[in-house]
């Protein structure tokens, strides 16, 4: 490897006019005398006084992010160093866990302990981490780009790792399965594994391309896997989760949004009773586009059933245009008397209910940083503020359904329930805590996305440069309160849990 080339300051200087012009960014040195007449900004910026053969450290990260550097078109303009110098500055390294305070969970931040999270939860984080950094990033940049589904090679790599299992959380499918290398023993994978990944992948992957990367699958198995005959899910879930096979859930529609009971799609049964023949619609259904199985919720004789479709004769789907994004495959579908095996069936006829149950330290205002103004500093503690509390909550009923989920197993052998009622008893427990929670977060994350656009200003709002997440996050977000069920229906079912348990005898 041919030897990096040593150049003074001194040197650097004698390089500042057109046809000649050099730069300095963290002690790496830049000919940009090509370049010059490129530069989005017009040549006149890099011809400054204060730019052309100077340090311009503070006024390119003023403008853009680390990452620019790291392209090849403007990596191959280094021609050197600074002579006893090194580079202190950088940008995102895969795998690496960031310094930035509360830029991460408290329990991987130095110094910090978590009566929750093992040492196996942080190998098996790190290893997670290194994977979502190295093979989901680059192609959820590139995917949001294009505007197409993710990349099959992605999936089928996440397959290899039993990825997809293991978003289904703990359970008998995860048996004779190796997880993530062997990090993590099935019989040893819990709620917080669960949760490592779930934040990876909002970490790691864009808004949209998040739930592209078969969202619709955490959503649209777990009926199958619960309640689906064992014929049924030897057939669907060994090719679902190994990336073969999607499958999404396919509930809200035009006339419905979240009412479930307000369906209109309905589900008749054939004269011989052996099959259900299926009419009417959904929309803004996840990964509808792609999927080859559809988890529906229908209108029966009995109530609410829900009755898993393949995608075959009479149905069809129509990708819907948002603002949102086309990576996720967001679908009108159409069922036109189709006809599915009774055997589809998830759960009881009728029963389908319960079923379905940096940035401030490099901008600078008036000569100061952006921190220093009182007004920001508030935004700032407000978001802090915001985080904390929303992580601490999950956590905490990440923990409740660990070892709620090991008493109710117990219960099914030593006081002789049902499955079905361990589930009741701990949805009677935890389902009015989890609305509350995601009606919470979502309400938390707008505003934090509001309060960031007002932080980047107009960079807020641009969707490339330094605040193009910035911009992404504030326009996608909105989604995230909508989907799986919306802010008001999940603070409603929490008060109404809160007021079915309320004892008889209390008084003020």
């Amino acid at each position: 490897m041919a030897s990096v080339r040593q150049i003074t300051r001194e040197e650097v200087e004698k390089h500042n006019k057109d046809g000649d012009l050099w730069i300095i960014i963290d002690s790496k040195v830049y000919d940009i005398s090509r370049f010059k007449n490129l530069h989005p900004g017009g040549a006149s910026v890099l011809l400054d006084a204060e730019v052309a053969g100077k340090d311009a450290t503070e006024a390119f990260y003023g403008l853009h992010r680390h990452e620019v550097l790291e392209r090849p078109q403007y990596k191959r303009l280094q021609i050197g160093v600074i002579v006893g110098e090194e580079s202190k500055l950088h940008g995102r390294i895969p795998g690496e866990v960031s310094t930035v305070p509360y830029a991460e969970p408290t329990w991987l931040a130095e110094g910090y302990h978590s009566a929750y999270f093992t040492e196996n939860h942080r190998q098996f984080h790190k290893a997670v981490r290194q994977f979502f950094d190295t093979i989901v990033y680059p192609d959820a940049l590139a995917r949001e780009a294009d505007g197409k589904r993710p990349s099959q090679s992605v999936i089928e790599k996440m397959a290899e790792l039993n990825i997809h299992a293991m978003r289904m959380g703990p359970g008998k499918h995860l048996q004779g399965r190796t997880l993530m290398n062997g990090l993590v023993k099935p019989e040893q994978f819990d709620y917080f594994h669960e949760l490592i990944i779930t934040q990876e992948f909002a970490r790691s992957s864009l808004r949209g391309y998040g739930d592209g990367l078969l969202g619709g699958k955490v959503i649209g198995l777990p009926p199958v896997l619960n309640f689906g005959s064992e014929e049924l899910k030897a057939r669907v879930v060994p090719e679902v989760l190994a990336g073969k096979k999607f499958i999404c859930l396919a509930i809200s529609e035009a006339h419905a949004g979240s009412d479930v009971m307000g369906l209109q799609t309905t589900a008749v049964k054939s004269e011989d009773g052996k099959e259900w023949i299926i009419n009417g619609s959904k929309k803004w259904i996840t990964n509808g586009t792609f999927a080859d199985y559809f988890t529906v919720g229908c209108k029966t004789d009995d109530g609410f059933t829900v009755i898993l479709v393949e995608r075959g004769p009479g149905v069809e789907t129509k990708q819907i245009k948002t603002s949102y994004s086309t990576t996720a495959g967001t679908a009108y579908i159409t069922f036109d008397n189709v006809r599915v095996p009774v055997g589809n069936t998830l759960g009881e006829e009728g029963g389908g209910i319960f079923v379905m149950l940096r940035w401030t330290t490099q901008r600078k205002v008036f000569g100061k940083p952006l921190h220093a103004q009182a007004v920001i500093r508030s935004k700032l503690a407000a978001m802090i503020s915001r985080a904390e509390s929303v992580q601490n909550w999950l956590e905490n009923i990440t923990y409740q359904m660990c070892n709620m989920v090991s008493y109710l197993l117990m219960s099914t052998v030593t006081v002789g329930l049902s499955l079905l009622e361990s589930y009741r008893q701990q949805a009677s427990k935890l389902a009015g805590q989890i609305a509350f929670l995601k009606s919470y977060s979502t309400a938390c994350g707008q505003e934090t996305a509001r309060d960031a656009v007002q932080v980047f200003g107009g960079r807020g709002i641009t969707a490339t440069g330094m605040g193009q997440y910035i911009e992404h996050y504030h326009r996608t977000v909105p989604f995230d309160a909508l989907l799986g069920g919306a802010e008001d229906v999940l603070a409603d079912l929490g008060v109404r849990q809160a007021l079915r348990a309320m004892p008889k005898n209390v008084r003020l």
